[in-house]
C-alpha cells in the first residue's frame, strides 16, 4: 500500500482538493506529475482516460516532489535529467544551465522551483518518462 496523494478513477475532476485528508489506497500503475493548465498535460490525462488506464494525478504546484521523490524519478528516467527542468524564467529565478548540469543539480532547482518540473511528467513502477509528444504519455500507459 502506497500513500495515494491524489487519487482519480479516469477522470481529472476528481482530482482530491489541496488539504483535503489522503487516504491510503492501492498504487494505480501510473502516476502523472500534472500541471491542468498545460495542454500536453492535459493530453497525457485524455489519453490515459481513452485507454483506460488507471493513474495517480499529483498537481505539482499544489503537491510538489520532495528531493526524495525526485531521485527516484531520475533513477527511472528515460531521458537525460536535464530535460526535467523548463527552460522558462532562468533568469528572473536565478538558474543557470550549470545549475541543472547534474542530478543533484536538477533535485536542487525542482525543489526550489517546482514550476520548473517539464511536464507531463509519467512514472510507473521502473520506468519514468516526459509525456512530449503525447504518443510517450501512451505508450508507457498502454504498457
Amino acid at each position: 500500500m502506497t500513500k495515494n496523494t491524489a487519487p482519480i478513477a479516469r477522470r481529472a475532476d476528481r482530482i482530491r482538493p489541496t488539504g483535503e485528508s489522503v487516504a491510503w489506497v492501492a498504487m494505480a500503475a501510473v502516476t502523472v506529475y500534472h500541471n491542468p493548465r498545460c495542454s500536453k498535460s492535459r493530453q497525457a490525462l485524455e489519453a490515459a482516460e481513452d485507454l483506460g488506464a488507471s493513474v495517480d494525478v499529483v498537481r505539482y504546484l499544489d503537491d510538489p516532489p520532495d528531493g526524495a521523490t525526485l531521485r527516484a524519478i531520475i533513477a527511472k528516467l528515460e531521458d537525460p535529467v536535464t530535460d526535467l527542468v523548463r527552460q522558462e524564467c532562468w533568469d528572473e529565478l536565478g538558474v543557470s544551465a550549470d545549475d541543472v548540469a547534474t542530478a543533484d543539480g536538477v533535485v536542487d532547482v525542482l525543489v526550489r522551483h517546482p514550476q520548473l518540473l517539464q511536464r507531463p511528467l509519467l512514472v510507473s513502477a521502473d520506468r519514468a518518462v516526459i509525456g512530449r509528444p503525447t504518443e510517450r504519455a501512451r505508450e508507457l500507459l498502454s504498457g
